[in-house]
Protein backbone atom coordinates (compact mmCIF):
# COMPACT_ATOMS: atom_id res chain seq x y z
CA UNK A 1 0.00 0.00 0.00
CA UNK A 2 1.39 3.55 -1.14
CA UNK A 3 2.06 6.23 1.62
CA UNK A 4 2.46 8.45 -0.76
CA UNK A 5 -0.01 11.91 -0.71
CA UNK A 6 -2.14 13.01 -3.69
CA UNK A 7 -1.02 15.50 -5.24
CA UNK A 8 -3.25 18.66 -4.86
CA UNK A 9 -5.15 17.98 -8.36
CA UNK A 10 -5.61 14.36 -6.97
CA UNK A 11 -6.71 15.98 -3.85
CA UNK A 12 -9.48 18.17 -5.66
CA UNK A 13 -10.38 15.06 -7.66
CA UNK A 14 -11.16 12.96 -4.76
CA UNK A 15 -12.89 15.92 -2.63
CA UNK A 16 -15.21 17.20 -5.98
CA UNK A 17 -15.84 13.16 -6.76
CA UNK A 18 -17.36 12.54 -3.08
CA UNK A 19 -19.14 15.91 -2.36
CA UNK A 20 -20.84 15.06 -5.95
CA UNK A 21 -21.86 11.46 -4.99
CA UNK A 22 -23.39 12.31 -1.65
CA UNK A 23 -25.39 15.02 -3.20
CA UNK A 24 -26.36 13.30 -5.91
CA UNK A 25 -27.06 9.88 -3.78
CA UNK A 26 -29.12 12.37 -1.82
CA UNK A 27 -31.07 14.08 -4.46
CA UNK A 28 -31.98 10.93 -6.24
CA UNK A 29 -32.93 9.22 -3.55
CA UNK A 30 -35.46 11.79 -2.59
CA UNK A 31 -36.59 12.42 -6.40
CA UNK A 32 -36.86 8.79 -7.49
CA UNK A 33 -38.96 7.82 -3.47
CA UNK A 34 -41.34 10.44 -5.10
CA UNK A 35 -41.45 9.52 -8.58
CA UNK A 36 -41.86 5.83 -8.64
CA UNK A 37 -39.24 5.36 -11.74
CA UNK A 38 -35.37 4.54 -11.99
CA UNK A 39 -32.90 7.77 -11.79
CA UNK A 40 -32.21 6.56 -15.69
CA UNK A 41 -35.79 7.00 -16.42
CA UNK A 42 -36.31 10.01 -14.51
CA UNK A 43 -32.94 11.39 -16.57
CA UNK A 44 -35.11 10.76 -20.15
CA UNK A 45 -38.51 12.73 -18.91
CA UNK A 46 -36.59 15.63 -17.40
CA UNK A 47 -34.92 15.76 -20.65
CA UNK A 48 -37.97 15.27 -22.85
CA UNK A 49 -39.65 17.63 -20.58
CA UNK A 50 -36.68 20.48 -20.74
CA UNK A 51 -37.09 20.04 -24.66
CA UNK A 52 -40.35 20.65 -25.46
CA UNK A 53 -41.85 17.37 -25.33
CA UNK A 54 -39.91 15.33 -27.80
CA UNK A 55 -36.70 15.12 -29.09
CA UNK A 56 -35.12 12.38 -31.89
CA UNK A 57 -33.72 9.32 -30.05
CA UNK A 58 -29.73 10.32 -31.56
CA UNK A 59 -30.68 13.84 -30.06
CA UNK A 60 -31.72 12.27 -26.63
CA UNK A 61 -28.83 9.71 -26.45
CA UNK A 62 -26.34 12.67 -26.81
CA UNK A 63 -27.98 14.99 -24.51
CA UNK A 64 -27.77 11.75 -21.56
CA UNK A 65 -24.56 10.78 -22.68
CA UNK A 66 -25.52 7.58 -23.18
CA UNK A 67 -24.95 4.82 -25.84
CA UNK A 68 -27.63 4.11 -28.45
CA UNK A 69 -28.28 0.82 -26.92
CA UNK A 70 -28.84 1.11 -23.51
CA UNK A 71 -31.29 4.04 -24.24
CA UNK A 72 -33.15 2.05 -26.55
CA UNK A 73 -33.99 -0.63 -24.11
CA UNK A 74 -34.45 1.39 -21.35
CA UNK A 75 -37.35 3.81 -23.89
CA UNK A 76 -38.64 0.20 -24.85
CA UNK A 77 -39.71 -0.48 -21.10
CA UNK A 78 -40.75 3.53 -20.90
CA UNK A 79 -42.83 3.38 -23.86
CA UNK A 80 -44.57 -0.46 -22.33
CA UNK A 81 -45.46 1.72 -19.36
CA UNK A 82 -47.00 4.46 -21.21
CA UNK A 83 -44.83 7.42 -20.28
CA UNK A 84 -42.97 8.18 -23.75
CA UNK A 85 -44.10 6.93 -27.45
CA UNK A 86 -41.30 6.01 -29.95
CA UNK A 87 -42.49 7.16 -33.94
CA UNK A 88 -40.16 6.08 -36.93
CA UNK A 89 -39.81 8.81 -39.17
CA UNK A 90 -37.21 9.99 -41.85
CA UNK A 91 -33.81 9.04 -40.45
CA UNK A 92 -34.46 8.16 -37.29
CA UNK A 93 -36.83 7.64 -34.17
CA UNK A 94 -39.01 10.38 -32.59
CA UNK A 95 -39.40 9.77 -28.68
CA UNK A 96 -42.25 11.50 -27.23
CA UNK A 97 -43.41 12.55 -23.62
CA UNK A 98 -46.62 10.82 -23.21
CA UNK A 99 -49.42 12.18 -20.81
CA UNK A 100 -48.04 9.45 -17.84
CA UNK A 101 -44.14 10.94 -18.12
CA UNK A 102 -45.33 14.35 -17.75
CA UNK A 103 -47.48 13.40 -14.85
CA UNK A 104 -44.47 11.81 -13.50
CA UNK A 105 -42.24 15.03 -14.20
CA UNK A 106 -45.05 17.50 -12.64
CA UNK A 107 -45.31 15.14 -9.59
CA UNK A 108 -41.52 14.95 -9.11
CA UNK A 109 -40.09 18.11 -9.99
CA UNK A 110 -41.38 20.36 -6.56
CA UNK A 111 -39.34 17.52 -4.92
CA UNK A 112 -36.02 17.98 -7.12
CA UNK A 113 -36.47 21.23 -6.12
CA UNK A 114 -36.58 20.97 -2.51
CA UNK A 115 -34.39 17.77 -2.43
CA UNK A 116 -31.43 20.20 -4.48
CA UNK A 117 -32.33 23.17 -1.81
CA UNK A 118 -31.73 20.46 0.97
CA UNK A 119 -28.82 18.72 0.13
CA UNK A 120 -27.14 21.74 -2.07
CA UNK A 121 -28.03 25.36 -1.92
CA UNK A 122 -28.93 25.48 1.33
CA UNK A 123 -24.81 24.66 2.33
CA UNK A 124 -24.36 27.31 0.06
CA UNK A 125 -24.54 31.19 0.72
CA UNK A 126 -25.95 33.41 -2.27
CA UNK A 127 -22.67 34.16 -3.60
CA UNK A 128 -21.45 30.83 -3.27
CA UNK A 129 -24.25 29.62 -5.28
CA UNK A 130 -23.46 31.97 -8.25
CA UNK A 131 -19.77 30.94 -8.26
CA UNK A 132 -20.61 27.38 -8.43
CA UNK A 133 -22.81 28.08 -11.16
CA UNK A 134 -20.45 30.23 -12.89
CA UNK A 135 -17.45 27.53 -12.15
CA UNK A 136 -19.93 25.10 -13.82
CA UNK A 137 -20.85 26.66 -16.45
CA UNK A 138 -17.47 26.89 -17.72
CA UNK A 139 -16.81 23.35 -17.27
CA UNK A 140 -19.71 22.17 -19.28
CA UNK A 141 -19.58 22.69 -23.05
CA UNK A 142 -22.36 25.43 -23.04
CA UNK A 143 -24.82 25.74 -25.44
CA UNK A 144 -23.69 23.38 -27.51
CA UNK A 145 -25.39 20.36 -25.35
CA UNK A 146 -28.49 22.24 -25.55
CA UNK A 147 -28.23 23.19 -29.06
CA UNK A 148 -27.09 19.43 -29.52
CA UNK A 149 -30.05 18.05 -27.38
CA UNK A 150 -32.46 20.34 -30.08
CA UNK A 151 -31.28 19.54 -32.82
CA UNK A 152 -29.41 15.89 -32.88
CA UNK A 153 -26.00 18.01 -34.37
CA UNK A 154 -23.05 18.65 -32.18
CA UNK A 155 -22.42 21.81 -31.86
CA UNK A 156 -19.94 23.39 -34.32
CA UNK A 157 -18.11 26.13 -32.83
CA UNK A 158 -14.20 25.62 -31.92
Amino acid sequence: MSTLRPGKATELWLRWKRAHEMVRAAVVAETTAASGVSEAELGVLVCLHESGGSLRQNALAAALGWDRTRLSHLLTRMADRGYVARDKVKNGVEIALCPAGSNVIDATLPTLETATRRHLLDRLGPDDAKTLKALIDRLLPGEGVAAEAKTGAPDARP
